[in-house]
């Protein structure tokens, strides 16, 4: 296939505002794809290079030669040529991945150097993210929706669903279960004002679960092998030799655990958030976010970590997803020590589950989350099987800008632009500003992150590529003629970064209106 006529589609899927029109360019482009091209073809219309890390900085898009006149570049070509890229190493390095960037742009035409570029920058807002490729996918391959979400979910891997469907159809999706080793999209939360709603959404009795200050973890082990995944799949095994440690010990042969690590202190009390969160964070994203400086300086020794697991989704051979709550958590503790396992009661009242939650903020941690005990594990799904509850309003939103401080913050990056996530296009939508909460060590560390994911400057404020996530606590929402929600949040406040989530797990306009009371836009 002409890399050419997938450039075309993108640029018309990003015109196009119609979920149905979408859905029916993106599977005419996949029906086009020659077997062997479906892996890097679905990649590319989801806007995301097959190569994770490509050595590409944005800087290095904008020295680029003018387009070719005529179409030359294959979508294989183009998946080779990046392949090349991404493996260059060594001495003389930069300048030989210059030129072959340099290369393959020269090669491509204008509508094609567009493609490259937000795939290059990860910056293709197209509309096009994984759930409406499903239904691409679905419909080109003429096989169920429900089987391509559920091989999406299991396999957490866009690619080979689509290979499959395409390839091998509905009996080839069947054939992706859960592989132990290989990390799935994990369930996640609601956001509930109290335990009273909680319970509501849940139903009674419900188990109760202490929402811990630490990091997703899902662990998996095979034997002596064992592997620590995030929960956006990033392998962090060789930063967790605790949680392998503690995990090896377990008197099981296979299993795929889910839970969270923390750091605690002398007492047993959790400390500070960023202290557990950089030991998950990929060597690469301390480095941008953290600036060249952080790379010659010594490493702090890392503070021990201590697992606490919640669930069990895999044991001995035996796959336990689709089993109810109360059977994966009976499982799990006949499976593991009770001190590996995260504090959980059950409460049939408002009381007894006010009670849990009290008792974990005194512990020092989030809150709680209380659990349907009858629900299966619903892979990569936030429903109302698992609701969590804090002592505040807290989102986790995109920062989309940063502006320029003024006196005392001069030629630091202060006032952020704070964005919610737009389930229906995909795009994050701005709902406030706020400088409140910035120590001086948070001020200097985003400066030197934002001006990595600078898209561009005009003096008073830096544009950057909307992947940084930042926990931001707020009084209550209110409507706004300012903002394309129609609401803003009222005296909103950094907490924390949070580098262990992706910006497609932000928290969405559309919870952002229900906690002022509002109907969805």
């Amino acid at each position: 296939m002409r890399f050419l006529d997938l450039a075309a589609t993108s640029a018309a899927v990003a015109a196009t505002s119609g979920r149905k029109a979408k859905i029916e360019l993106l599977a005419d482009a996949l029906r086009r794809l020659d077997p062997g091209e479906i892996a890097a073809g679905s990649a590319f219309l989801a806007g995301e290079l097959r190569q994770r890390q490509t050595g590409v900085g944005y800087a290095s898009l904008r020295d680029r030669p003018p387009p070719a006149t005529e179409p030359s570049l294959t979508v294989a070509g183009v998946d080779a040529a990046v392949a090349e890229i991404s493996v260059v190493a060594g001495a003389g390095s930069q300048a030989r991945r210059r030129e072959l960037l340099g290369a393959l742009f020269a090669a491509a035409t204008d509508e094609e150097q567009r493609l490259l570029i937000g795939l290059f920058g990860g910056e293709l807002r197209q509309g096009a993210q994984a759930g409406l490729l499903a239904d691409a996918i679905a419909k080109a391959a003429e096989v169920p929706l429900t089987a391509v979400r559920r091989a999406l979910l299991l396999s957490g891997d866009l690619k080979q669903v689509a290979v499959a469907a395409l390839t091998g159809g509905a009996a080839a999706l069947a054939e992706i279960h859960l592989r132990v080793g290989t990390p799935l999209t994990p369930m996640l939360a609601q956001a509930a004002p109290d335990v009273g709603a909680a319970l509501l959404a849940t139903g009674t009795p419900a188990t109760v679960d202490v929402k811990l200050d630490g990091i997703r973890i899902q662990v998996h082990r095979s034997g002596d092998d064992v592997a620590v995944f995030t929960r956006s799949l990033d392998d962090i095994t060789s930063r967790m030799p605790e949680v392998v440690a503690a995990v090896r010990k377990l008197p099981l042969r296979e299993a795929v655990l889910d839970g969270e690590a923390m750091t605690l202190d002398e007492t047993g009390r959790p400390r500070p958030f960023q202290e557990t969160s950089s030991r998950a964070a990929t060597r690469g994203a301390r480095a941008a976010g953290r600036g060249k400086a952080a790379e010659s300086a010594p490493a702090p020794a890392p503070l021990a970590l201590t697992p606490y697991f919640f669930d069990l989704l895999h044991l001995d051979g035996a796959d336990l997803l689709d089993e109810p709550g109360r059977v994966r958590w009976a499982a799990l503790a006949d499976a593991l020590p009770a001190e590996l396992i995260v504090g959980r009661t059950t409460a049939e009242t408002e009381e007894e589950a006010a009670a849990a939650f009290a008792a974990a903020l005194a512990a020092g941690q989030e809150g709680v989350v209380v659990k349907a005990a009858e629900a299966p594990y619903d892979v990569g799904r936030r429903g109302n099987a698992w609701v969590k509850v804090k002592p505040r309003h807290t989102l986790d939103l995109v920062v989309l800008a940063a502006e320029w401080g003024h006196g005392r913050r001069r030629g630091w990056l202060s006032n952020l632009h704070l964005g919610a996530l737009d389930p229906r296009t995909g795009e994050f939508v701005m709902l406030g500003k706020t400088f409140k909460g910035l120590t001086d060590e948070l001020l200097r560390w985003q400066t030197e992150r934002f001006k990595q994911l600078q898209i561009d400057d005009n003096g008073w404020a830096v544009r950057v590529r909307p992947v940084q996530v930042v926990e931001i606590a707020f009084d209550g929402v209110q409507t706004s003629p300012r903002y394309p929600g129609g609401v803003a949040l009222r005296f909103a406040r950094v907490l924390r970064y949070r580098d262990d989530k992706p910006a497609t797990e932000a928290d969405t306009i559309d919870t952002v209106r229900a906690i002022g009371g509002y109907p969805p836009p």
